[in-house]
């Protein structure tokens, strides 16, 4: 049985989309110069749609080793950085422009969210389960090698939730708070555990330990701690694969 959370908390939709992968390629010079796949150009849909353990119906991603899976099941962004990154840019940075499958309205942020938290949301529930983790693909989408790192160094990331209960969504439903059992966990605290620098790894132990961590978030912070990863090892995500 769920107990009532400490907060209430509800968080309108601006937008619902989905997307299959598509091949895109990109004009301009230097590093964002390569062909490449993905469904990051998400359309608006207006009407209810099924959102099971994996996907939105209609929905689907193109590199399922980093992408996807039953942790990674919702991307959410919060549409209320969009102006921000539109003076930031030069160009209108509008809901879905980052491949989101939720827009959030109103002016929830990363601060006001907190790992594991759980919603309801129209007939589906759904549970945060980690940080975006901004890959160079939003560079190349955008042509602004350098966009994936200044999202992960403001703290403006967005979110994953996986689905604890399939059901219909709409556009016209909202983010429901019904439990928060970790609020020791505010989205910028994972956030530090993972890209903040420090010797000492108590934090990433704690994250580690966190019930409610995606596994892909989990096995970083367990790489770290025994050695086997460096402590920063996502130049290959921020950049891109090396071009032949």
């Amino acid at each position: 049985m769920m107990t009532a959370p400490p907060v209430s908390l509800s968080l309108p939709l601006a937008s619902v989309r989905v997307g299959q992968p598509e091949t895109l390629s990109s004009t301009a010079a230097g590093p964002t110069s390569r062909a490449w796949t993905s469904a990051i150009r998400k359309a608006e849909i207006t009407g209810p749609v099924w959102l099971d353990g994996l996907n939105l119906t209609g929905d689907a991603q193109a590199d399922l080793k980093n992408h996807g899976g039953p942790d990674q099941a919702l991307c959410v962004y919060p549409g209320v950085h969009y102006p921000a990154w539109t003076e930031q840019l030069g160009q209108p940075m509008l809901p879905g422009s980052f491949g989101e499958n939720l827009t959030l309205a109103g002016p929830c942020t990363e601060q006001d969210v907190c790992l594991g938290d759980i919603f309801q949301l129209g007939e589906a529930v759904v549970q945060i389960s980690q940080p975006r983790s901004p890959c160079y693909k939003l560079g190349l989408r955008w042509h602004t090698p350098l966009l994936p790192k200044w999202l992960q160094d403001s703290g403006r990331t967005g979110w994953y939730m996986r689905v604890l209960q399939p059901g219909t969504v709409a556009p016209t439903d909202t983010l429901e708070l019904l439990e928060r059992p970790y609020p020791q966990w505010p989205l910028p605290r994972v956030n530090s555990a993972k890209y903040e620098l420090r010797e000492d790894l108590s934090l990433a132990r704690q994250l580690a330990d966190c019930p409610a961590l995606g596994e892909q978030w989990r096995r970083k912070m367990l790489g770290r701690l025994s050695g086997v990863l460096p402590l920063y090892d996502d130049a290959n995500r921020l950049q891109g694969p090396a071009q032949s």
